[in-house]
């Protein structure tokens, strides 16, 4: 079944013109705010707007290192996306193909069965994944922290291994609780390990048998520093900070094996760990390669200094899922700073070519990085020149985040969970059973037997 391209608006005198239908590929902050500057700036009747997400909401993904250690709530970081945008269809689901020659694609729902839809102007702001490699070990226990439920997921996880190292007398299940890897020293990695380790640090006063010093965190990199994207300067004094925070940060060195969760580097070390994050790097969202829309070489969407997708007609591109070119014989970075200043540009020039105008090229000096490395901890780089870490690098971080996380409600709402973090200390409840929350339920309609006085446990 295919929806059509058109719908029809029926004027006061009775005659009828076709609407010409955009189509976003993505609910991230790209397409989000692509929808939300074509609603205010495109007509009635000019257009109609639709956005397919497989999640009714948008994630700020700078505060999922945050969320994980429980400063900000789960809920503020995220955006209900009908809530925001009001003359836009949205569609929870996933685009399974793009057939860009026959301006459809393949729409699979939440529930019922797939469609095809058709598009005149489609824009792809699908976003990325985690790009992972075959080690083995690395799909069965590893996690991500690209989503707001592996971040929540990932708080309860650690306070639970906390729980576990507390209430066992066994010495080797307290070791490989109280151990954990994180890999990958970029953003996401360095900001991961930093936060939840200044959570587990300051969550150890409840534990009376666990110790600051009893907490193994272990941050692997392949390259020789972490943190590039705040400069080499900056970066080292990150790494210095870490260190001193008991972090074991292994440079030049790689995940081998997570087999049975014994991990194994390329280092020669070889140790039980209860928790595995993998933060090397990300991919163009799969959908991308399942096109007919011309790719870089990495996988990306090739795109114009326009936003334009090169050798098609109305398509557009931008965020992690695109390669733009910087007009310096390279690429802009697919991060969150390019994907929120191309959002306006992407919508004007859908909007021009609606309309037959002029196209305006994207361009961007990089403002530069700020990193949060846990509580009143960070690392920035501004405009180039001016250098921060610490306490100073943390207000830069905090400062540049909630001005650019979307919509006055999570602001205010972001600002209260800070606020009420200067007054009261962290909450420590951890709610694993959340991942799992039919459990309990289960265990009651299908009673666990038991033998010779002990629970018999079943294996999932």
């Amino acid at each position: 079944m295919t929806e059509s391209r058109n719908y029809r608006l029926v004027h006061g005198g009775g005659d009828e013109a076709e609407i010409p239908h955009v189509l976003i590929v993505g609910g991230g902050y790209l397409g989000m705010y692509t929808a939300r500057r074509l609603e205010k700036k495109l007509g009635a009747g000019e257009a109609r707007i639709t956005v397919i997400d497989p999640n009714s909401y948008m994630t700020y993904q700078p505060f999922l290192p945050e969320t994980a250690a429980g400063s900000i709530s789960p809920r503020n970081v995220v955006v209900p996306l009908r809530k925001v945008l009001s003359r836009t269809r949205v569609l929870t689901g996933h685009v399974v193909r793009i057939d860009h020659a026959g301006r459809t694609v393949g729409f699979e729902p939440e529930v019922g069965e797939p469609r095809d839809i058709s598009y005149d102007y489609i824009v792809l702001a699908a976003g990325a994944v985690s790009r992972t490699f075959p080690i083995p070990g690395l799909a069965e226990w590893g996690i991500g922290i690209k989503t707001v439920e592996e971040a929540a997921f990932l708080r309860n996880h650690v306070l639970e291994q906390l729980n576990i190292a507390d209430s066992t007398d066994d010495p080797k299940v307290r070791a490989k609780a109280l151990n954990f890897v994180f890999v990958g020293g970029g953003f996401a990695g360095a900001e991961a390990i930093a936060e939840l380790e200044d959570m587990a640090r300051d969550a150890t006063r409840i534990y009376p048998s666990i110790s600051v010093d009893d907490l193994h965190f272990y941050l692997i990199e392949v390259a020789d520093k972490i943190l590039p994207e705040v400069g080499p300067e900056v970066g080292e004094k990150a790494l210095n900070q870490m260190r001193r925070r008991g972090i074991d940060v292994r440079l030049k060195t790689s995940l081998e094996s997570a087999e049975n969760q014994v991990i194994k580097l390329s280092d020669g070390s070889e140790f039980e760990a209860g928790t595995l994050v993998w933060t090397a790097g990300v991919k163009p969202n799969p959908v991308v390669s399942a096109s007919d829309l011309p790719l870089g070489p990495r996988g990306h969407v090739d795109t114009s200094e326009y936003l334009t997708v090169n050798g098609v007609e109305n398509a557009f591109a931008g965020g992690d899922n695109a390669q733009v070119p910087d007009g310096k014989g390279g690429f802009y970075p697919p991060n969150a700073q390019n994907a929120v200043r191309q959002a306006p540009v992407l919508a004007d020039n859908v909007i021009a070519t609606l309309r037959g105008e002029k196209l305006k090229a994207y361009r961007h000096d990089n403002l530069g990085a700020v990193a949060g490395l846990g509580l009143h901890k960070g690392a920035a780089q501004l405009f180039g020149k001016v250098k921060l870490n610490g306490r100073l690098a943390w207000y830069a971080h905090r400062s540049y985040h909630l001005f650019a996380v979307p919509t006055f409600n999570r602001k205010f709402r972001v600002l209260a969970d800070w606020t009420l973090g200067l007054f009261l200390r962290r909450d420590y409840a951890a709610l694993p059973e959340m991942g799992e929350p039919r459990q309990a339920f289960e265990e009651a309609a299908q009673p666990k037997p038991v033998e010779n006085g002990r629970l018999l446990r079943r294996v999932s």
